[in-house]
């Protein structure tokens, strides 16, 4: 069931197992151990439903049986935008820890269901083809040191794997069933007041149970189409959270490169924020990531507010440096190293 391409690279390095105790995050923990492939877990009890200690405790009980060390923690976030919300909190955790003890890669669990609910939902936003893929088997990311936690300026970057993105819910939750190997179902996943959840029980469940096997391999023709249209950006600087790259010319091939960049920071815009980013060029997206599109470059880093001094300020108008940007480069001291820069130093 492991996708063959994703092994490689967990032999390699660090790895670890974003955990939860479902079927999926379960199914994954025991393919890799039956694999010899080593791992660590990382859970994140939300605790919003009466069996979410229990979870806690089975992932504990795992990693003491089985000599794998468990980061658990504990976050409180409200029922408002919660989805939203705990993906922030869940990956500003899991890349936390990458940070701190040196993983190389982060495993999730995501499986065939998963693809196709994301996949009818940007339908139905409307996307071009590398997003109606979404995710990958594979993907590098980075991440930025965050002032707050861990230093300033310096990137690391780390690869996001899911072995199970090919394989069908319904084949892990046979192969638990099979080996008798205990599991939990999060029961707020029946809960149609979610938009993902009326698009999985309302759609994708039925095109599962018809089409598992044409599903997986229309996604699989779609992942190698999605490669040639998903060209990275050509990062001309970069500062803590801060990215500066090339103008890619073509607005499709833009509009890309600026999403997967905000979605990295846990920032997801919706169709009409894509719009007022391409019509307006200078924008600030959910009140948190501002955007700015030059003919030449484009700009994306956190939105900040600051009282600059006058000389700093003059800096920024003399090198034509976007107001939205201003703020976050005169907190995180990043102008000077910005200067240094052939395309600012002329």
């Amino acid at each position: 069931m492991l996708e063959s391409s994703t092994l490689p690279p967990l032999l390699e390095g660090r790895n670890l197992l974003a955990f939860s105790g479902g079927v999926d995050s379960t199914a994954l923990y025991h393919l890799l151990k039956e694999r010899n492939i080593p791992f660590d877990i990382a859970l994140v009890n939300y605790r919003t439903r009466p069996q979410s200690d229990e979870e806690a405790a089975y992932a504990e009980t795992l990693a003491a049986r089985d000599g794998k060390r468990l980061h658990l923690h504990t976050a409180k976030i409200g029922k408002k935008d919660f989805e939203h919300r705990a993906r922030r909190e869940r990956y500003a955790f899991f890349e936390r820890l990458i940070q701190t003890h040196g993983y190389d890669t982060l495993i999730t669990a995501h499986q065939l269901d998963d693809l196709l609910e994301w996949h009818l939902m940007q339908l139905c936003k409307g996307a071009g083809c590398a997003e109606l893929v979404g995710m990958r088997p594979l993907e590098e990311r980075e991440i930025a040191n965050r002032e707050t936690e861990i230093g300033k300026g310096e990137a690391r970057s780390y690869r996001l794997v899911r072995p199970l993105l090919l394989t069908p819910k319904e084949r892990l939750l046979a192969y638990l069933k099979a080996r008798g190997i205990r599991y939990y179902v999060d029961e707020s996943n029946y809960d149609e007041t979610y938009t993902r959840n009326r698009f999985r029980q309302q759609a994708a469940k039925f095109l599962m149970e018809e089409s598992p096997e044409g599903i997986a391999r229309s996604f699989r023709y779609m992942l190698e189409d999605a490669g040639t249209l998903a060209a990275s950006p050509e990062i001309l600087f970069r500062h803590g959270e801060l990215t500066l790259f090339r103008h890619p010319k073509e607005e499709t091939l833009l509009m890309r490169q600026i999403d997967r960049l905000l979605k990295r920071n846990g920032c997801l815009p919706s169709g009409a924020q894509k719009r007022e980013i391409l019509q307006k060029r200078d924008v600030v997206v959910a009140g948190t990531w501002a955007v700015v599109i030059e003919p030449e470059r484009v700009w994306v880093a956190p939105y900040r507010r600051a009282v600059m001094p006058k000389p700093f300020r003059e800096r920024c108008r003399k090198a034509k440096i976007p107001e939205k940007v201003r703020p976050y480069l005169f907190e995180t001291e990043g102008l000077e190293a910005l200067l240094s820069l052939p395309l600012f130093s002329s």
